[in-house]
């Protein structure tokens, strides 16, 4: 497993990028009232045609290859490419995207590269941590600029299927894993395996995981976001129908809503009582509104962007208060000539399709 970095386009920098905030000062404002619009996002909205130009002015990078998590950071977001295992920093239509890293992954069936997060400590260490899949099994990994990625914790079941998985931090010393079920639901209830679960690593480190349950009974993982009342939100599909969960601070879990028609829950976006949700087989950004007290969604999520840009997996707030999402149309979907691509989608609480 090896980690290939951009040097030259990092020529003179000691981190990955050293204007980034951590995810734990002041982060990008989620603002589904009055998002910046995406015409506002870039330094133009004109563009000549050619390959890989999109004329569409929400969208932000093209010709990527099947997209995993994404995670803001500075003025733009990083994007994981499930199958390459390249890390691509990604800021606006007229900027090339820029590798940053790559790690050597299995992304054969539904896995490889699935998620990123940054240290809490990220302007200082630089250090990535990602949830990949190589030729044994699924793990959590820590990236430096230089050297091998670390193993953080290893050993999480590996199936034909149901390898995704993701991470986000509860707070500063802890991180919540969110492992599938490897194609087994059986796993997921079993108190003795660590597939099908959301996991609590302290102090997480290269050498001294010791992974604890919060939650059993997950299907195929879909994502783990944060809110701003240090409860984390969780989607995840099973046989009967996707869900979306919250795990508080204090341990409990509550359903929000779930979807019995099963549009393929993935990647999601909080902020105050507003979450965000990816739906890849309904091709839309579904946008929930969770009650301030109970936390619970008592009105069905509008959709928006629906059918537009086709499959949709990973999901971020950018620094425009959009929702950036990530497209998988090249293994699920039906590619269009500048798949796969990052789009930024206002979140607009009265609802709509998205941007004209």
């Amino acid at each position: 497993m090896s980690v290939a970095l951009g040097v030259a386009a990092l020529s003179g920098c000691a981190r990955f990028d050293d204007s980034a905030s951590s995810p734990f000062t002041p982060e990008p404002t989620f603002n589904p009232a009055n998002p910046r619009p995406p015409e506002d996002s870039g330094p133009s909205t004109t563009r000549p045609s050619g390959p890989c130009i999109d004329q569409d002015p929400a969208v932000v990078a093209t010709c990527l290859d099947t997209t995993g998590g994404l995670v803001g950071i500075g003025e733009g977001a990083l994007v994981a490419e499930r199958r390459t295992g390249r890390i691509l920093k990604v800021v606006d239509p007229d900027t090339p995207p820029v590798e940053v890293a790559r790690v050597e992954v299995d992304g054969s069936g539904d896995g490889g590269l699935t998620d990123i997060a940054l240290s809490p400590s990220y302007r200082e260490d630089g250090l990535l941590f990602a949830y990949i899949t190589t030729a044994s099994d699924n793990r959590v990994v820590r990236i430096a600029e230089e050297g091998e990625p670390k193993p953080i914790l290893t050993g999480i079941p590996k199936g034909a299927t149901g390898n995704r998985g993701a991470i986000e931090w509860a707070n500063p010393g802890q991180l919540l894993v969110l492992t599938g079920d490897a194609g087994n639901p059986g796993l997921a209830t079993s108190p003795s395996s660590l597939a099908g679960k959301v996991l609590r690593l302290n102090s997480p480190a290269p050498g001294s995981a010791s992974p604890e349950i919060a939650v059993s009974g997950i299907g195929v993982a879909g994502d783990l976001c944060r809110d701003g009342d240090s409860g984390v939100w969780i989607t995840d599909r099973t046989p009967a129908v996707d869900r979306l969960q919250r795990l508080g601070n204090d341990g409990t879990v509550i359903t929000g809503w779930t979807w019995p028609d099963r549009p393929g829950v993935a990647g999601c976006a909080a902020g105050g009582d507003t979450v965000a949700v990816a739906l890849t087989f309904a091709n839309a950004l579904a946008i929930a509104t969770a009650d301030p007290g109970t936390r619970t969604i008592t009105t069905a999520p509008s959709m928006l962007a629906q059918d537009r840009y086709g499959r949709l997996s990973g999901a971020t707030i950018g620094p425009d208060g959009n929702v950036w999402v990530g497209t998988v149309n090249k293994s699920d979907g039906q590619p269009g000539p500048n798949d796969d691509r990052v789009v930024r989608i206002p979140p607009d609480s009265a609802g709509g399709t998205g941007p004209d």
